[in-house]
């Protein structure tokens, strides 16, 4: 499958990242639809060059026309909303299609009774920087799926970012760290600010402070591939001022919150998957 047909259903937020960054990347495909409920999120995606973008509310059969002859199926649309979906599709799906969930506590098990048991399914997890395509996604598949298919999808997501193969646990494992990650950068990067406007600075100043420093944190371990410990280090001389702020953190317990978190976020996924 060199060159799959694409179709993505539900193509928001995420779907429609995952879309420009197919096209941006120059991922070879053989087509790539997507739909949306509206007109107006359809015309969003129109220009994309090679994308074919079905408004459902123009064409209610709208789904069963992008996934007739799609190699890729992704679903897009909201978890409680993936079951029955999968269930009005699987008559039209392509013999052989492979289709994949981004939504969270969706399991293989539950797709394959809604899409039928030979049905070739996979589960991800992006994460929102796929957007600017520096994604972190996991991948698990079900036993149906070969080599081949996870090559192929992987190529697909690659597009935007990073892909960690893993089995279904370690999705919302996972999870609890790439997939929420974003949002424990953007809290720091808030408290930072607010510290900085605590030392006197402007709102302006103190986010440029704040942001700047994350982003170039992030750009030089980036370009050194240096383990993060050793750049810490380099920044910590010994008593001076950034060694008496890391001795603060280090005692507030932020190692043990890290983990307390992730855990919460984890136990909290398990609850949605049984719901």
């Amino acid at each position: 499958m060199t060159a799959p047909a694409i179709a993505i259903l539900g193509a928001g937020s995420m779907g429609g990242a995952i879309a420009r960054g197919v096209v941006a990347s120059g991922v070879p495909t053989r087509s790539l639809t997507v739909t949306n409920r509206t007109s107006a999120k359809a015309a969003e995606l129109a220009a994309l060059d090679g994308v074919t973008s079905i408004a459902l509310a123009d064409n209610p059969r709208g789904n069963h026309d992008a996934v007739a002859d799609a190699d890729i199926v992704l679903v897009g649309v909201k978890p409680v909303m993936v079951a029955d979906l999968l269930r009005e599709i699987a008559p039209s799906l392509k013999p052989g299609a492979i289709v994949v969930s981004m939504a969270a506590g969706t399991t293989l098990a539950a797709m394959a009774s809604a899409a039928g048991a030979s049905t070739k399914i996979m589960r991800v997890m992006p994460n929102t920087p796929a957007i600017v395509r520096k994604a972190v996604t996991g991948l698990a598949s079900n036993e149906n799926c070969t080599t081949e298919d996870i090559a192929t999808v992987r190529a697909v997501f690659e597009a935007v970012g990073t892909v960690i193969l893993t089995d279904e646990d370690g999705i919302d494992r996972l999870s609890t760290i790439s997939g929420s990650g974003p949002a424990y950068v953007f809290f720091l990067i808030e408290q930072l600010t607010q510290a900085a406007l605590h030392q006197g600075f402007t709102l302006a100043d103190a986010r440029a402070m704040a942001e700047q420093t994350f982003i170039g944190a992030a750009a030089l371990l980036d370009a050194t591939g240096e383990d993060p410990a050793e750049l810490r280090r380099r920044v910590t001389s010994p008593k001076g001022t950034t060694e008496q702020a890391i001795f603060v953190i280090q005692d507030a317990g932020l190692d043990t919150m890290f983990i307390s978190a992730t855990n919460a976020a984890l136990a909290r996924a398990k609850e949605l998957a049984g719901a």
